[in-house]
């Protein structure tokens, strides 16, 4: 469970800390360290880092040749930098990652509300929510590289799906339908079908 103090300090403040907590259970790592490569869709066994430097070592090696997570958040480490040599090791900074993480993931979940027609009833939440889970790991959403995607901007805020008096107990709740399971399990069927069944409401 990530630290109350770290999130107020660090996590882009349009996330309410609730909504952090449950990205980085969900999509992230407890190891500020962790580094996690993946090619083909197939993971990459790596050495365990021990210190900055190594996790630095191991991302810079496989940087544009494999999709590379990193850290808390498990940021897509190369986003926006075009040589390896450019990358910094505020990566895997706790308090950084975190800032940068929950930036990017605020984006991908402003991406998603807006697919879904920006619903301000907050029971489609965990919906979007979820969606916005699996194109963090996949870096897709319907067709769209979500991280390289703009941003739909505050014209989409986080409080058209989250109301600002909501509390945070009833935003814990997780999903506890199957859809939402395998949209956890990364199965894309599922993920397709519960957008086939809320764009009856949400529209796209």
């Amino acid at each position: 469970m990530l630290d109350a103090a770290l999130i107020q300090q660090c996590a882009d403040p349009s996330l309410k800390p609730a909504i952090v907590e449950q990205f980085v259970t969900a999509a992230g790592a407890n190891d500020p360290l962790a580094v996690t490569v993946k090619s083909g869709g197939r993971l990459i066994l790596v050495p365990k880092a021990t210190t900055q430097d190594e996790a630095m070592a191991i991302v810079r090696q496989y940087v544009g040749q494999a999709v590379v997570r990193v850290g808390l958040t498990q940021f897509p480490a190369g986003v926006g930098v075009k040589d390896a040599a450019d990358l910094k090791p505020d990566l895997v900074d706790p308090c950084e990652n975190l800032r940068k993480g929950t930036a990017m993931f605020a984006k991908v979940l402003r991406i998603v509300a807006k697919w879904y027609g920006n619903p301000k009833n907050d029971d489609v939440f965990p919906q979007i929510f979820d969606d916005a889970v699996y194109a963090w790991k996949t870096g897709e959403f319907e067709g769209v590289s979500v991280f390289q995607a703009e941003d739909p901007g505050k014209s989409v805020t986080i409080d058209n799906v989250l109301p600002a008096h909501q509390d945070k107990a009833t935003v814990d709740l997780p999903p506890t339908d199957t859809d939402a399971e395998s949209i956890e399990k990364g199965e894309s069927v599922g993920s397709a079908e519960m957008r086939i069944d809320l764009s009856r409401i949400g529209g796209k």
